[in-house]
């Protein structure tokens, strides 16, 4: 079983930064991609970013260029750093894991979501 727990959403103006963190934790061997989603109001969560234990990264092409993903694999801990945020960019992002190796499928596990608002 994985736990996580997100961390940095807030309230920010048009064009400012803000750097999301989740935190797996709980009984696994270890964790596999870590990734985060994104649900704004009357829409599908979809898709940010998602990371690979050894690195490697997929963007939604609405935030490449501007949104990047890291991970520490000793901290369990993954982050995304949102650059250059719009409005549109508003919604609850979820974090997104899993312990086993499930190619580009989403993770079994969720956190529990932290509000993102950006004004203009």
């Amino acid at each position: 079983q994985v736990q996580l727990v997100e961390s940095g959403g807030g309230l920010v103006q048009a064009g400012e930064s803000l750097r999301l963190s989740c935190a797996a934790s709980g009984s696994f061997f270890s964790i596999n991609n870590m990734g985060w989603y994104r649900q704004a109001p009357g829409k599908q969560r979809e898709l940010v970013a998602v990371i690979t234990v050894g690195g490697i990264t997929n963007y939604a092409d609405s935030v490449k260029g501007r949104f990047t993903i890291s991970r520490d694999n000793a901290k369990n801990t993954v982050y995304l750093q949102m650059n250059s945020l719009k409005p549109e960019d508003t919604a609850v992002y979820y974090c997104n894991a899993d312990d086993e190796n499930r190619g580009w499928k989403v993770g079994r596990y969720w956190g529990q979501g932290t509000q993102v608002t950006v004004s203009s």
